[in-house]
This record gives structure tokens, sequence and C-alpha cells, in this order.
């Protein structure tokens, strides 16, 4: 006879149990997924960020003067000073550590100070040395970039950022030879640049610069011999902050400054900026592993919660097995399978929809210039794809143990108990 009652009890069960199943399988699968999207989400934000500094010398470091802070040898305490032209060369013959010097002169962005017939324009302007690209890298889009012959003839040339070339001249015009007037002296323009470094911008963006021989711009700006900055990379092996206080306590010798005066000689280093970042990014890394770890390991914990469930109504089938023989261990391997099949399960769904995302975002964020825009390839690396589903199959195992432990102590007496 037919027992609708029984029937309808049966189907509760079996729709209790799947609905259970899924909740806890959705809460693995949601949690490798926020583990892999807010990874993707940092990894987006250090490429952006690293992107734009991809070409500098991270081992260099820029000095600037400042006011002195100490009364020494005469001198009254806020005493102004600015480097000169012989501190390249004392820096060069003390400080063997040095690969590249390079001095700069900074001379700001006024409104209208460069012209072009009927073209007016402002823009940053800059006194520099050929070696500045070894700091600074700069793309040469046309022409060339100063040269030795440039400084030491003082010649009356310049080189134009890419933004001051689209603004001063029309599409598809050759502006090498061309004359250009920058405050109220015309250069003959030699090359236009396009800089690679988009995040260090030192005296304003070379997009918007227009670029000197530094010694015509100290002629021309009745500058002397004075020198705004002096930029140094050391080499590759030697540590920048090693050669930082060497080259401060020389500057501060020949200027006649206190060596206890830490304000006097300002600077900029790129080794300890780098540092930051990287230990920034360190932290935050860290702290997405915390929380999609947390997140996961509380999916895992409602994985072995309903084991235990599954094991306490599956008693009578468990004991009836130990009855007709049946080997612990095949009773183990059992509990452990289903714990593992629906952790893996969920966590692969997991880690293939998290990383489906991270490529739909990357595609619809197209290409973006280095420096530009917030994220920038926010894909997880292959290396934490694979931790990932090792971590993956450690929790099924993890969520199994427990279970299967219980598994074990069912008795064939239980099983008749349960009957």
């Amino acid at each position: 006879m037919f027992d609708l009652d029984r029937w309808q009890e049966i189907w509760i069960t079996i729709t209790r149990n799947k609905m259970r199943s899924f909740l806890t399988a959705f809460g693995v699968f949601w949690g490798i997924f926020m583990l892999v999207v807010m990874a993707g989400a940092g990894y987006g934000m250090q490429n952006s960020i690293i992107s734009g500094f991809d070409g500098f010398a991270v081992n260099s470091a820029f000095f600037f003067t400042n006011r002195t802070s100490e009364a020494y040898k005469g001198f009254r305490k806020g005493r102004s000073w600015d480097f000169q032209n012989e501190d390249l060369s004392i820096l060069k013959s003390q400080v063997k550590e040095l690969q590249y010097i390079s001095p700069m002169l900074l001379g700001g962005r006024r409104d209208n100070n460069t012209v072009r017939q009927d073209k007016y324009g402002s823009f940053h302007i800059k006194g520099l040395h050929y070696n500045y690209t070894k700091i600074d890298p700069l793309d040469i889009l046309k022409g060339r970039f100063i040269n030795e012959i440039d400084l030491e003839e003082r010649r009356k040339v310049c080189v134009i950022g890419k933004k001051v070339y689209e603004d001063m001249f029309d599409v598809d015009e050759n502006p090498i030879g061309q004359l250009i007037k920058v405050n109220g002296i015309y250069y003959s323009i030699i090359g236009v640049v396009e800089p690679v470094v988009t995040n260090v911008n030192i005296g304003g963006n070379n997009r918007e610069a227009i670029i000197l021989p530094y010694t015509v711009m100290q002629q021309t700006y009745n500058r002397g011999d004075v020198i705004d900055c002096i930029a140094i990379t050391a080499y590759s092996n030697i540590p920048i902050s090693d050669v930082e206080e060497k080259v401060k306590s020389i500057l501060k010798q020949k200027h006649s400054i206190a060596p206890n005066d830490n304000q006097a000689v300002d600077d900029f280093n790129a080794e300890k900026m780098f540092k930051m970042i990287s230990n920034v990014f360190t932290g935050v890394n860290v702290l997405i592993w915390i929380v999609g770890l947390g997140t996961l390991i509380s999916g895992v914990v409602g994985v072995s919660n309903i084991m235990m469930v599954t094991v306490r109504e599956r008693t009578k089938e468990i004991g009836i097995r130990r009855a007709l023989g049946a080997k612990p261990l095949s009773i183990l391997v059992q509990i452990m399978n289903e714990s593992l099949l629906l952790t893996s399960l969920a966590g692969f769904f997991g880690l293939a929809a998290g990383v489906g995302l991270l490529s739909l975002v990357d595609m619809a964020l197209g290409e973006q210039e280095k420096g530009q825009g917030f994220f920038l390839h926010p894909q997880i690396p292959f290396s934490m794809a694979v931790t990932a589903a090792v971590i993956l199959l450690a929790s099924g195992i993890i969520a199994g143990i427990i279970p299967s432990l219980r598994a074990l102590q069912v008795k064939a007496i239980d099983a008749i108990r349960e009957e």
C-alpha cells in the first residue's frame, strides 16, 4: 500500500539535506571567490602604482638646498645657500660609489612663457645634464637629447615634451630645427621626448617641460654657477642610503654648514620610497589573505558540521556496515571523500568565478597608460592559484577528519537501536 506520509517525509529529508549541502558549499565558494577577487584587486593596485615607476633608477637620490638651522663658523642661523658647479667635481672625486651625477635647474612654470608663431603655452622649464636620462629615463620620440657638446658650447637648443609638441605644433609637423621662444629667448628644437616614469616628477612632468642644457640655462637666466638640485645614482651593488649621508657631509663641509644641521640639505631618496611602497603592499596582501582565509575557514567549518550531521543521520547504515565486517578504513575513506568532494567542487568553482571576474574587469579597463588609472591587469599570479588549490584540498581533508572519527565510533548495536 502506498504510504503518502512516508514519501513526503523522505522528500522533505532529501530536500533539506540538499539545501543544507548547497548553503555549506556556497560558503566555501564565497570564501575562495572573495580571496581571489580581493587578491586580484590588490595586485591590480600594485601593478598600477609600480608601473608608474617603471625604468626609474631605484638606487638614486635628489638633493636640494634649504635654510640652515644652526649657526656655524660665523654664519647666522637661517642662512640661504646654493649648490655650485664646483660641487659636482668635488662629489665625483670624493664619492667613488657614484655611477652618475646630474645637475638640475628648475625654471618654474609661468603663464604663456612659451611662444611659437600664433600659439602660446605655459610649460615647465628645466636645465639638465645629458646624464639625467640614466636616472629618470625619457623616450626619444623625435630627434635626440642633449649631448656633451651642447653643454660645453652652450648651444641654444632645447628638447620639448610630447605635450609641448602637441600644443605648439600641428599634427605630423616636424619640430626638429624649428625655433621656439621661451621666456623671451629663442631656442632651436633638437628633440621630442616622453617620460618613461609617470609617478616621479622632479620640477614638473617632463611631458609638459622644455629642457635646456643646464649651462645654457645658467647663462640665459643669469644664474652664474648656481644649481638647484643634484641628482645622483650609485652603482647597483651599493645602496644609495649608504652614500646619502656621505654626500650630505661633503656638501655641508664645502659650504660651511654645521655637521649636525639636518635641515640645510634636503633630499629625496628613491630607494626609501620604493621600500615604503613595497612594505605597504606587503601589508595589504597579508590583510587580504587574513580576510580571505577567515571567510574560507567559516565555509570549511560549515562543511565539517554538515558532515557531522550526515554521520549522525547515517548511523544505522554505518553500524550495519560495521556489523557486516566493513573495515574502519573504508568508512573513513567514504566520509573523507564526501567532504573532499564537497569542498573541492565548491572551491574550484569559486576559484574559476573569481579569475573569470578579474579577466572581465581587465578587458573592461582595456589598455591604459602606465601610472594612469587605479587598476592595471588585476589578475592573480599562477603561484597564488596553485596555493589556493592546495588550500582547498587541505581544507576538504581537515573538514572530514572530525566527522570521520565520529563515524568510526559507531557500533553495530547503534544500528539496532536506530531501527
